[in-house]
């Protein structure tokens, strides 16, 4: 005998130094031969366990189970024996205590696994404190988050719902004594069932509270807490504890990770779908995987309809830009760019029309403007060397006349740049106006009386009520408004006819329309003609001149003053041009009194559009014929 313990001397009756160093004296006569039998099967690597008899110093039978196990050194060579002994009696004891252990180890892993089956965070918190309860046999469990200086309960079983959510201080908690002293897991009990920890004072009768910390990342995360108020507890509940705060770890760490995912991708997605340019992600054999809101926009196309299939334009190779027009007249700049590591690649669309029409915009405007400019140059030029050239030769009549050609053209390169300067000012937002009440019915009456011997190829024609109430805004900016609508109706009927100018009351405003028969505008062009050097398609567009200013600058004139120009197609052909403008009102009406059109009472120079009227030129030496500067814009 080398080891009698304690249990041994009070089982059997001999004490340790009794029988260490001699035969054990436990063993009868009639069963050294079995005694023996065994050492030997345990010799051989096995482990034994059996029902015998063994003898007390008294005499006494004792009725024993006893498992034999072999002891070895570090070469693993055998060098002894272990038996322990239990009493026949207490076996069912010991069967209930394994069986127990085992089912506890069962649940254990279902547990483990049930909570790695779960990404959601707060799903996994509510089945780590049932679970809790469960192993430990505790009567409430729960589990606080770490944040910051402050524990907050997140999930709990066995206590009051409201519950959730209450705080508590890190520093002066269990919790925080907990990570101070470098252990796992920690037990406290107070004798007055209360602690200082209040976020469990709601469960009566409390007495013990077990804690042990989960780790995410290396650091701690929260804390797991087992509450007990009627049963004991020992260190299985603690052992128990233990193991599952840091399988809690494990699950924590999968799902805290499997959040951050999610909220990553969700982030991405929100990028991509807010973003203002088409995105596509397509697969390795180039099919759409993604498809923003912004691609179904630019393209038509929606996600259902592109995905799985390639994108319904050319892609260039990753990392160039290419510019595509899609079948709806569209431009758009492509990108390509290969995902390093992934059988994938991002596309990269925008819309760039505007560009693309402002860049033709400007060719056009700078063609257009070099043939106004070039025009009236090349007849000033002209009619000068004439005359340096002739001039003693020219009669006087035939100089004064080639001397006022000069000036009438001169003057038109000046009302072409006044045009191009007032067009940026309204481009900048820089035109002012006056707003005051004006006669609107007299204005009108005067431009058609001035525009009726202007062409005898046009008749004008006015209808304008007699008590048509006066306007609200600028009369000069509205003369010029109402000129150039006219000019443009003339200009752009070549073959003459009818032009009416008509005004009523709408509401609380006047609408003025001009109505000609010439030859319209083409629906696609009745908004564009508003835009800065954009002129309605109509055959030839050098066959009427202009710089595409005149219905832009009009547009602008009109908003400043409250108001707005329209165009739409007349019935039987030809275009109708409206403007609005608000209405006077009655105490506003009688400052009206001695004013004239165009009157601004000394508060300011309102911006004019440039007037051309179609001129008669007398037959004289040209070397170049003269054209109209008026705009169809």
């Amino acid at each position: 005998m080398c080891v009698w313990n304690a249990a041994a001397e009070r089982m059997f009756g001999w004490t340790a130094g009794e029988v260490i160093g001699l035969d054990p004296p436990v063993i009868p006569r009639e069963l050294r031969a079995e005694h023996h039998a065994v050492l030997e099967r345990v010799a051989n690597g096995s482990h034994v366990s059996l029902a015998t008899r063994r003898i007390c110093k008294a005499g006494q039978v004792l009725d024993l189970r006893i498992d034999t196990s072999g002891l070895v050194d570090e070469a693993g060579a055998q060098f002894g024996w272990v038996s322990i002994c239990h009493l026949a009696t207490e076996d069912a004891a010991v069967r209930h205590y394994m069986a127990e252990r085992a089912r506890v180890v069962r649940r254990l892993g279902d547990v483990v696994a049930d909570m790695n089956a779960e990404l959601d965070l707060e799903v996994v918190l509510d089945r780590i404190s049932a679970s809790l309860r469960e192993l430990t046999r505790a009567d409430a469990g729960g589990f606080v988050l770490i944040d910051g200086d402050r524990l907050r309960l997140v999930s709990m079983n066995g206590l009051p719902a409201e519950l959730r959510g209450r705080t508590a201080d890190l520093p002066s908690s269990m919790v925080g004594e907990l990570m101070r002293s470098g252990k796992s897991v920690m037990m406290t009990t107070g004798e007055s069932g209360r602690f200082d920890d209040l976020i469990w004072s709601a469960l009566p009768g409390l007495h013990t509270i077990t804690l042990s910390l989960s780790h995410v990342a290396g650091r701690p995360y929260g804390a797991l807490y087992a509450l007990y108020s009627g049963r004991k507890v020992g260190h299985v509940e603690l052992e128990l504890l233990e193991l599952l705060a840091g399988h809690a770890s494990v699950a924590l760490s999968n799902a805290t990770a499997f959040a951050e995912v999610v909220k990553q991708r969700a982030h991405e997605r929100a990028v991509i779908d807010g973003s203002a340019d088409g995105i596509a992600v397509l697969d390795g054999e180039g099919r759409v995987r993604q498809w923003n809101p912004a691609a179904h926009a630019l393209t038509g196309v929606s996600a259902a309809q592109a995905t799985g299939k390639p994108p319904p334009f050319p892609l260039p190779e990753p990392g160039a830009k290419m510019t595509y027009r899609l079948p709806s007249n569209r431009w758009i700049d492509v990108l390509c760019t290969v995902l390093d590591g992934r059988d994938e690649q991002v596309v990269d669309f925008r819309d760039v029309t505007a560009a693309k029409e402002l860049e033709e915009a400007k060719d056009l405007f700078l063609a257009t403007t070099s043939h106004e400019l070039r025009t009236p140059i090349t007849v000033v030029q002209g009619f000068a060397s004439t005359l340096a050239s002739r001039w003693d030769k020219l009669a006087d009549a035939d100089r004064r006349s080639a001397v006022q050609t000069i000036a009438d053209r001169a003057g038109s390169l000046a009302r072409l740049v006044d045009q191009l300067l007032l067009g940026s000012r309204a481009g900048a937002n820089r035109l002012t106006v006056i707003s005051e009440p004006f006669d609107v019915a007299k204005l009108l009456s005067n431009t058609a009386v001035a525009f009726r011997s202007l062409s005898d190829k046009h008749v004008l024609v006015t209808d304008i009520p007699e008590q048509l109430p006066a306007g609200y805004g600028d009369a000069a900016a509205t003369d010029s408004i109402v000129n150039q609508l006219l000019e443009n109706a003339f200009k752009y009927s070549p073959d003459g006819g009818t032009v009416t100018v008509s005004a009523r009351q709408d509401a609380d405003q006047i609408e003025v329309s001009v109505q000609d028969e010439g030859i319209g505008i083409a629906p696609a062009d009745r908004e564009r003609v508003f835009d800065r050097f954009v002129q309605g398609e109509a055959g030839d567009r050098r066959r009427f001149g202009g710089i595409g200013l005149g219905l832009y600058i009009v547009r602008q004139l009109a908003r400043a003053q409250g108001g707005d120009v329209t165009v739409a197609e007349r019935p039987g052909g030809g275009t109708v041009m409206r403007l609005t403008l608000p209405l006077a009102r009655p105490d506003q009406q009688a400052s009206l009194a001695g004013q004239s059109p165009g009157d601004t009472n000394g508060r300011g120079q309102v911006p004019m559009l440039p007037q051309v009227r179609p001129a008669v030129v007398p037959s004289q030496p040209s070397p170049a014929h003269e054209s109209s500067s008026l705009d169809k814009d």
